[in-house]
């Protein structure tokens, strides 16, 4: 048994061999709390969350942390828009990132370290980048000098010369354009803490340095993020951590964007689906197998007709467990192993697309021996799927789902078919332009509690406020 990864790093998929026998530990940049989760946010952590059961599954003992940034530019410019302290927004939208993991079924990290509450661990880390000649204070900025540290920009492979640093406001002092905010001097009305180098806050990059080596070590055995981080922020942090004298992370593991039209889903854009709209008209374990079955590093091109594939696929899985369930007059238990294909997909660098495949080809097997009336061939094949959708964390039966089948049992499929009969009447009075019976229909829907949203991939129906 061997577990496989694509390291990006390396730029190939290795042999995943762990620093301590028997260990595995994870550092995933997790949420920067500017703004409540839209999905592409939260698949990150649920790719990580399988990698983390797959691990577990495989017998190692998993320490995972997913930090926090609660500062930064974004954060500090909706205060001031706002009139509302910092933190405040850091902490309602925190918690808004946490009840989105926990909706759809991610374990709970380790440890979730906040940026804030780290700053003497980055002082002393830019103490010593700066003690080693790799950093420097300027008009109270600290910055990292590139040209200092010989390996840098290996995981992006961009060379130097070509090399253009993402600057913020008031960046002072450099003495190459190229080198990276550590440190940033206090402005204004802006939140900051004392340093040997007068009051500032932190740079993005030194955060994730300082508390992956406060909870994991000098050195630990998988980075994550998603390739959006690969430049500047995973490069910056691989420069300051290994400049300290920290060997850093072994592996590092990049999943793919959640895009829409093409585009990564973001806030900035105005094109993201948020987690907390999506769960009203979609149940939260369809929306996992939508954004947990393809492969991380694939991309996810976001549509409603993929989602209603999700939920017809997932309803071909749980109506044969509740069948079984119903044929066994009770709970079958999950099979201590998984089947031997599913395991070697998963192994081969997680591979889900493959693994559900097994899923569901077991399940075909189950519902031939339903329909042979064969009980104990059924149930032997509903405790391998259990044992799969375990890992997948997808499992109806599982305690943190209880509800859900009784909640859904087809009825969004139902009404989402009614509604989008309504709403292709809709349509055709738009189109002969008759504004009055469009908007008629549309504020009837309203009355009954769905809203509708006009976007650029159409009508979408949301349940509103009750």
């Amino acid at each position: 048994m061997t577990i496989r990864l694509h390291d990006t790093n390396a730029r190939q998929i290795r042999d995943f061999t762990p620093l301590t026998a028997g260990c595995v530990s994870i550092y995933l940049c997790g949420a920067t709390v500017q703004a409540a989760p839209h999905i592409g946010h939260i698949r990150s952590g649920l790719n990580f969350d399988i990698m983390r059961r797959w691990f577990e599954y495989r017998g190692y003992d998993v320490t995972f942390i997913r930090n926090v940034t609660d500062i930064d530019d974004k954060i500090i410019k909706k205060s001031a828009e706002q009139g509302r302290p910092w933190w405040a927004i850091g902490y309602e939208n925190e918690r808004a990132f946490n009840a989105g993991y926990d909706t759809l079924g991610c374990l709970p990290p380790t440890y979730e370290p906040r940026a804030t509450g780290h700053i003497t661990e980055m002082v002393e880390m830019m103490r010593g980048l700066i003690e080693r000649g790799h950093a420097y204070e300027a008009d109270g900025n600290v910055y990292f000098d590139v040209r200092s540290y010989e390996g840098y920009l290996e995981l992006s492979n961009q060379d130097l010369d070509d090399l253009r640093q993402p600057s913020g406001d008031n960046e002072t002092g450099k003495r190459d354009l190229r080198d990276f905010a550590m440190w940033k001097a206090a402005k204004p009305g802006e939140p900051s803490w004392e340093t040997p180098w007068g009051r500032g806050r932190p740079g993005w990059h030194l955060e994730c340095s300082a508390m992956a080596h406060k909870y994991l070590g000098s050195a630990f055995d998988i980075h994550g993020g998603g390739i959006d981080l690969i430049f500047p922020h995973h490069e910056n942090e691989i420069a300051q951590a290994k400049a300290f004298g920290d060997e850093f992370a072994k592996y590092w593991v990049h999943n793919g964007w959640v895009t829409m039209s093409g585009e990564k889903m973001s806030k900035s854009l105005g094109n993201s689906v948020l987690v907390s709209e999506m769960v009203k008209a979609w149940r939260p374990i369809v929306l996992r197998y939508y954004l947990g079955t393809p492969h991380y590093r694939s991309m996810i091109e976001y549509s409603e007709d993929s989602l209603r594939e999700a939920e017809s696929a997932f309803a071909r899985i749980e109506g044969f467990v509740q069948r079984v369930v119903e044929k066994a007059g009770g709970p079958v238990a999950a099979a201590a192993e998984v089947p031997p294909a599913f395991a070697e997909a998963m192994d081969d660098d997680l591979g889900v697309p493959q693994a559900l495949a097994i899923v569901h080809t077991t399940v075909r097997q189950g519902n031939s021996a339903l329909a042979a009336d064969d009980k104990e061939a059924a149930v032997a094949r509903l405790a391998e799927v259990r044992a799969m959708l375990g890992v997948l964390g997808l499992d109806p039966l599982d305690p943190h789902w209880a509800g859900e089948s009784d909640r859904g049992e087809d009825l969004h499929g139902v009404v989402d078919t009614l509604v989008r009969l309504v709403l292709d009447q809709r349509q055709s009075a738009r189109e002969r332009k008759d504004w009055p019976a469009a908007d008629a229909i549309r504020d009837q829907l309203n009355q009954s509690g769905i809203v509708i949203e006009d976007g650029p991939t159409g009508p979408r129906w949301t349940l509103g406020p009750r």
